[in-house]
């Protein structure tokens, strides 16, 4: 089975099960403040699962783009992706535990062919804030699974969220494959890292809400939110060790092998980083929401996998700039699936040649005052773990390129030194982005619901004042404020931004209704309403009007009259990107 059959087959399978097939959401979040990037099939539905009607029904179904960049450092190994495919189907307030087990169980052994015997499942064991989840180990049992294969785990393992600080949340249960390797210990597991068992699925049941409190209270909409991982079951399903291993990545292997003269089996850790974040890098430029590399948010991250794709490219002893000829196989591989790589391929392709040119002058420099550190040492020896760490955070040096430096010159590195400082700095980013990412897709107070309408005033008025060529290219709400990107070349004046201010607050004065209409794709496109981009949205889809003022395609959520957002001030106007602008608002009375 490969990767498109495989995407087809799911599809499929929950379509004759009444299930609407919607599109893949842009890797960059609208409007969510709690991540850089798209992180599951469920993160752009978190609204509908908190209680708005979706236009396309109750059941849904599609593969999601996905981006999760907390485990770069792990690239390399046989298991982990920064980019991957998330498979996923969803119940809003329709099936729940039953039908959700009993479907996932048909499609595993109709429709992949797998034997009930090389599966283990898992529930939630109970605690203070919910029960055990008999009814979950009651409805594998009826399907005919043994005692043996059903596990009970706490919250770590099988309780899923809230995506905020607050809201839906549950149970779960997850699948594994088990490849009939040995137990390691007696209590091997599900939870054990030994390797024996392969999670390829987890069913969640949103059943409870969690409360400002920390308190858990039942939901009056119950959900399912499912999510299997594209790459994960086709390599278990073609018998391979690892994704690597598939359809998906042996052509960019091939072409690293031919440019580096190198086996890809006596360079496994290299090849795989290289093809791994190179095809990540095209993912994120290709989207149609997509950022340049930079030194914030998501550019930042853009940023360090192309630099640590080109380290280990010159590793290999692959010659600058040929790293545009592997992201262009990688477009031609995939975009028809998502064609928006095609449609923003000149914009990949340009990005990815800078970058490229600009680490090497990076890396160049760094090489140097590397050279200057190791002479500096003198009769010492020994490169201390905070030079270590500067040459890693400068400019951008792997420890492993550092200790390779210094072995050639009979230097050690204090490897624990750097480790200690590279976990500070960890620890302090962690801290950092709890407090800079807070609500999210979950927050629907008054305060975001009425930054969400004010992004639609102020994109109409920068497409007034401005061009009406302007497009949303990035949206992030909290609770205190609003952030727009857009396209636009040059600083925009003081002038223009008053104007533009003056825009939104007259709208706001006027005391306008913001009206909403399910509408079919194409009705509303004919009726002038504008989207984020081409290719996201559903057949039908919801319009808010703001009559005179903006006609956006949107999921919400809106104040029900403009008067509500009281005042409109801008903070700041800045360069996000090139050829990207940004504005920082805030509303209330002025």
């Amino acid at each position: 089975m490969n990767a498109k059959e495989l995407r087809d087959a799911y599809v499929n399978f929950f379509k004759k099960r009444g299930h609407a097939h919607i599109p893949s959401s842009s890797l960059i979040p609208d409007n969510d403040p709690t991540v850089l990037f798209t992180t599951a099939g469920m993160h752009p539905l978190v609204p509908y699962l908190m209680g708005e009607k979706h236009p396309a029904g109750k059941r849904l179904v599609n593969y999601q783009k996905c981006i999760r960049t907390g485990d770069i450092e792990d690239i390399g190994d046989p298991t982990h992706l920064t980019f991957f495919e998330m498979l996923g189907n969803w119940s809003l307030g329709d099936y729940f535990k039953k039908e959700s087990i009993e479907m996932s169980y048909d499609l595993l052994t109709e429709v992949l062919r797998m034997n009930i015997n090389d599966i283990a499942v898992t529930a939630f064991e109970g605690d203070e804030d919910a029960p055990r989840d008999d009814e979950t180990y009651s409805i594998w049992k009826s399907i005919g699974f043994r005692d043996d294969q059903i596990f009970f785990y706490g919250k770590k393992d099988n309780w899923w969220g809230p995506a905020g600080q607050t809201g839906p949340c549950g149970p779960d249960t997850e699948i594994f494959y088990d490849n009939g390797q040995p137990k390691c210990s007696p209590g091997c597991g599900p939870s054990c890292k030994c390797g024996k068992y392969v999670e390829i699925w987890n069913n969640v049941f949103m059943e409870y809400n969690k409360n400002d409190n920390g308190t858990y209270s039942p939901l009056k909409q119950k959900n399912v939110d499912t999510g299997m991982g594209l790459e994960r079951v086709l390599a278990m399903m073609n018998g391979v060790k690892s994704a690597y291993d598939t359809e998906l990545f042996i052509p960019v292997i091939k072409e690293i092998e031919g440019l580096s003269g190198k086996a890809y089996a006596d360079n496994e850790k290299e090849f795989r980083i290289i093809a791994d974040h190179l095809r990540s890098a095209v993912f994120i430029l290709g989207d149609d929401m997509g950022v340049a590399p930079s030194k914030m948010d998501q550019g930042y991250v853009l940023r360090r996998l192309i630099r640590r794709a080109s380290r280990y490219m010159r590793k290999l002893g692959i010659e600058s700039g040929r790293m545009v000829g592997i992201c262009e196989m990688i477009v031609r591989q995939y975009s028809d699936v998502y064609p928006e790589l095609e449609r923003n391929k000149e914009f990949v392709l340009h990005s990815i040649a800078a970058e490229e040119e600009k680490f090497g002058r990076t890396l160049d420099r760094g090489l140097r005052v590397a050279d200057k550190m190791f002479e500096e040492l003198g009769d010492e020896r020994t490169l201390s773990g905070e030079l270590a760490f500067r040459l890693y955070d400068t400019f951008g040096f792997p420890i492993e390129l550092t200790k390779e430096l210094a072995d050639e010159r009979n230097v050690s590195v204090d490897i624990k030194g750097f480790e200690e400082r590279f976990k500070e700095h960890q620890n302090v980013s962690r801290a950092g982005a709890e407090q800079k990412f807070k609500g999210g897709l979950a927050d629907s107070s008054d305060e975001t619901t009425k930054l969400h309408t004010a992004t639609h005033l102020l994109n109409a008025a920068l497409r007034r004042v401005l061009s009406a060529d302007i497009m949303q290219k990035g949206s992030n709400i909290t609770p205190e404020r609003l952030r727009f990107d857009f396209n636009f070349d040059r600083k925009v004046t003081p002038e223009e931004l008053q104007k533009i201010s003056d825009i939104v607050n007259d709208a706001i004065k006027a005391g306008i209704d913001v009206v909403c209409e399910e509408l079919p794709y194409d009705d509303a496109k004919k009726c002038g309403a504008i989207g984020v981009f081409e290719g996201k949205y559903e057949d039908i889809v919801k319009v808010y009007t703001i009559s005179g003022i903006s006609k956006e395609m949107c999921g919400g959520p809106h104040v029900k009259n403009t008067s509500e957002l009281e005042g409109f001030r801008i903070l700041k106007e800045e360069s996000s990107a090139a050829g990207v602008r940004r504005i920082k608002a805030k509303v209330g009375k002025l």
